[in-house]
């Protein structure tokens, strides 16, 4: 339902931004005309490359909307409005990464925002293919992030673009708290944050040198019941 209302407010936007662009062309001349016929093939090369790759590798992408907002830059004879997209893209396989693009047109700088976020996407290792391994912060400007693990049946307790890199990285059960910002772009970004800390029991074995049943023992568990748990550790 949120991605619905902000393509339906980013196409209100695109209305009112076609028009004041037609105006700026008008004071512009030619200047202006050339700079969108650049922007414009640009932005249609690199959405065919993009295309292009994902075919080659064979893997379906889910790709959230965040955020769509309308900038402008002052020129000799006016100004000319064009439009930022922030996307969040992932393969719900603990896989994900997010991008913004700015074009003169709407689908155009969601198409550019979209292959940025695929070239950044990073690997996030989950517990049972669910949830995250262990808590975490992370801090970006004037934003702080707080996620925690959480047991089976819990859902995504997230809001606004956290819920959005969530859902793309595949995470079943968290619980997030964010404070600081509502900014969009500054709360993805320490979300990411968060996320790059998490390690996994498997990874922290091999790095030491020992056993996953060995680290699990250290919790107080019994053997046997850490050698059931180290068995169900996947990554």
């Amino acid at each position: 339902m949120a991605d619905e209302t902000i393509i339906e407010g980013a196409e209100a936007v695109a209305v009112e931004g076609g028009e004041e662009n037609r105006r700026g062309r008008g004071r512009g001349g030619d200047r202006g005309r050339g700079g969108e016929r650049g922007q414009g093939g640009r932005g249609r090369r690199d959405d065919r490359r993009g295309r292009g790759g994902d075919e080659e590798q064979g893997e379906e992408l889910i790709e959230k909307l965040v955020h769509i907002n309308r900038v402008s830059k002052t020129v000799k004879g006016g100004k000319r409005f064009g439009f930022a997209a922030l996307v969040v893209v992932g393969d719900g396989k603990g896989r994900a990464g997010f991008g913004h693009g700015k074009a003169r047109e709407v689908p155009e700088a969601i198409s550019k925002a979209t292959a940025a976020a695929k070239k950044a996407m990073v690997r996030v290792p989950l517990k049972e293919g669910r949830t995250l391994h262990h808590d975490g912060k992370g801090h970006f400007g004037a934003g702080k992030v707080t996620v925690r693990s959480a047991p089976q049946g819990t859902g995504i307790i997230a809001g606004g673009p956290m819920r959005a890199v969530f859902e793309s990285l595949g995470v079943a059960d968290v619980v997030t708290k964010s404070v600081g910002t509502s900014n969009p772009y500054n709360m993805i970004r320490a979300t990411f944050s968060a996320l790059q800390d998490q390690t996994s029991p498997k990874s922290v074995a091999q790095r030491r040198g020992k056993k996953i049943a060995d680290l699990m023992r250290r919790g107080g568990a019994s053997a046997e019941a850490a050698e059931v748990e180290a068995a169900a550790v996947t990554e």
